[in-house]
């Protein structure tokens, strides 16, 4: 079997149905703290087929609503089959293989992953094409790596680079294993106060010409992250983006005939704000392979990515929907206008704004009224201004911000049919490995 780089088409499912499948089969007990104690002693499958609700829940919780991921998975799907852009949706998001195969299913080229920890719960589940958005310096995890390549050559991995230096540590570290098949790498571009990557294209065309060099690597693209650059919508800030983007064009220019086999570079950006400018800037680049890598869109959110979003901004038909939803309790009420709720930062993500109420289950609308969240300790919410519509024991939905600081607090994320119901059906358990 011919090695695959990552730019192959290749076959079949790009992971490994039966692993995922098999997630059925795990026995429930005190481990998953989403989960009542009705379900301990039984399998993922077998307490679905109880026909469990949300009532049967406690609290805290987090959960996904079906309908919703999959609108956004197809809304994606179909958003960059028209732009003609390639999908490997970062899947540090939400480290789930159940919910990486429904991307792969709806035709996601291959899974983006931060670190090596989760490229080897990939590898677990047999992700075939892995884009990691990081340098690997590690020389155990390069050893690792080398390993994986040549036991599988259907396996096409990719990683970034944006010094001298840490090409020569990686190569290194690959001839001290033994490696025999090159791994590709990404020069990655950064900028001014961002993160990692070569600060200018000139700088970004040095590590190019040390990769070239470098007997255990091999030249594959560019890449870089656009997101780092900037937050928010506003003139300025989309003006930096796009002056980001082209800069990387520059670089995919100046590299033009620099790469030894006849696959078309890899040109990586996009994560969920500003994909809608990633392809307005890169996707008419010549003998360029464009490669988007959105992750949070498949949950979004009712807080930042809501208010960002590019099919917001107009750069698509239908707007994605908020899939995740928090549940928490009513268990004090000290003065009249504030409550305690039973979630807090263990449980719900903080970092790009604090949780919103919502609704209480099986009663009062509280969107548009003044109850609001004003802070959160580790296990509790202060709810203010909700006065009557909140009262002790009463279960409120809270709609969160920021879907990749949501899942790694949750082993198991109920599937909720519809989670404006009464009483939704619980359809689904959600497997995270972090």
């Amino acid at each position: 079997m011919v090695d695959q780089t990552f730019v192959s088409s290749g076959t079949g499912p790009g992971i490994d149905t039966g692993a995922v499948a098999a997630l059925a089969d795990e026995l429930l007990d005190w481990r998953f703290k989403a989960l009542p104690p009705a379900a301990w002693g039984s399998t993922v499958r077998d307490y679905l087929a109880t026909g469990p609700t949300l009532a049967g829940f406690g609290t805290p919780l987090l959960t996904l609503d079906a309908a919703a991921l999959d609108h956004n998975v197809r809304t994606m799907a179909d958003w960059c089959a028209k732009a003609g852009v390639a999908l490997a949706p970062h899947g540090k998001t939400t480290m789930a293989p159940a919910l990486w195969q429904a991307q792969l299913d709806a035709g996601s080229h291959g899974i983006t992953l931060a670190n090596l920890p989760q490229v080897q719960v990939a590898r677990a589940f047999g992700v075939r094409r892995i884009l990691l958005a990081n340098t690997l310096l590690d020389p155990a995890g390069l050893g690792w790596l080398a390993a994986e390549l040549a036991a599988d050559p259907s396996f096409a991995f990719v990683s970034w680079v944006d010094s001298t230096e840490s090409v020569r540590l990686m190569d290194e570290a690959l001839r001290a294993a033994g490696a025999g098949r090159p791994v590709e790498v990404l020069v990655e571009l950064g900028g001014p106060g961002g993160r990692t990557g070569a600060r200018g294209v000139d700088a970004a065309v040095e590590v190019a010409a040390a990769v070239l060099r470098a007997p255990t690597l091999r030249l594959a693209g560019i890449g870089g992250y656009e997101g780092a650059l900037a937050h928010d919508a506003t003139a300025d800030g989309l003006a930096t983006v796009r002056g980001y983007l082209r800069a990387l064009a520059e670089l995919h220019g100046r590299l033009a005939g620099a790469y030894a086999d006849g696959a078309p570079p890899v040109v990586t950006a996009g994560g969920s704000a500003y994909f809608d400018l990633v392809v307005e800037e890169l996707a008419g680049l010549p003998e360029a392979a464009v490669v988007l890598r959105s992750g949070a869109y498949i949950a979004h959110d009712d807080g930042f990515y809501r208010g960002i979003s590019p099919l917001v901004r107009g750069a698509g038909p239908a707007p994605f929907r908020s899939a995740l939803h928090g549940w928490a309790r009513v268990v004090s009420r000290p003065e009249p206008q504030l409550a305690l709720l039973d979630a807090g930062k263990r449980d719900l993500p903080f970092d790009e704004g604090l949780p919103e109420p919502q609704l209480v289950r099986g009663g009062a609308e509280l969107t548009g009224t003044a109850a609001r969240i004003t802070a959160l300790n580790d296990q509790h919410a202060f709810l203010r201004d909700a006065g009557d519509l909140a009262p002790v024991g009463a279960v409120l939905r809270l709609g969160v911000s920021h879907p990749c600081t949501a899942f790694d607090k949750w082993t198991l994320l109920p599937v909720l049919d519809d989670a404006t119901a009464a009483d939704p059906k619980v359809t689904g358990l959600v497997r995270t490995f972090f």
